[in-house]
């Protein structure tokens, strides 16, 4: 047995494992933390903002809401309340798309 132990501690030292990440289509190497941290985002939502690997920021959303306009023919109301349209004639007010 003593040949084994000898064997045993001649064996070469193994070298810390390494993480690689895709961003952009280049590969880079992180720590075991930023790798479970990208996987946890998805590599496609990262990106390289001064030398640092960071989320993509999120796109605003649009948002369209429809507003009352003056038009042609349009709706008059009961003391302004939109609730209670009085009639469809011309000069009135219709509701219309505006997008921000």
């Amino acid at each position: 047995m003593p040949g084994l132990f000898d064997a045993l501690g001649n064996m070469p030292k193994r070298e810390p494992k390494k993480f690689f990440v895709i961003v952009q289509d280049k590969e880079y190497e992180v720590s075991l933390e930023k790798k479970l941290w990208s996987q946890q985002h998805g590599e496609d939502n990262l990106t390289i903002k001064n030398g640092e690997i960071v989320l993509k920021p999120k796109p605003k959303p649009k948002t369209k809401y429809s507003t009352l306009l003056k038009s042609d023919k349009g709706y008059f109301f009961e003391d302004q309340d939109i609730h209670w349209p009085n009639k469809f004639a011309e000069g009135g007010v219709t509701w219309q798309i505006e997008s921000e």
